[in-house]
């Protein structure tokens, strides 16, 4: 049984599922080591969400900037959010696009450290 639960108790929810998935068959030192690349890697939700409420401000686009979608933020930051609208949809939806974010950093650090051995 994953231990992912020890390294990472602020992890909640369908993370929490997915990476207990992902790391359920890695011994502690892996584990270790998995929890800690993550950690660095991943973005919080509520990072994502003060983001996207600074679209409102006349900023939008630095959320997807912080997701690796390079594109997307110049595209909001060009049309204010695409009217606002790309903004107010991605104030409802911050999680998901949190956890695909987080979903992708992930399977990168387990395929990672699967070419480590």
């Amino acid at each position: 049984m994953s231990k992912i639960y020890d390294y990472m108790p602020d992890i909640q929810g369908e993370e929490m599922l997915f990476l207990q998935k992902l790391t359920q068959e890695y011994s502690d030192e892996k584990l270790r080591k998995f929890s800690t690349i993550y950690r660095a890697r991943r973005r919080d939700p509520m990072l994502i969400l003060l983001l996207c409420l600074i679209g409102f401000l006349g900023f939008a686009g630095i959320h997807r900037f912080m997701m690796n979608q390079i594109g997307m933020g110049i595209l909001y930051l060009l049309t204010a959010g695409l009217c606002l609208v790309g903004t107010i949809v991605d104030v409802v939806n911050y999680q998901s696009l949190a956890f695909n974010f987080n979903r992708q950093v992930a399977v990168e650090v387990h395929s990672m450290l699967a070419s480590e051995h």
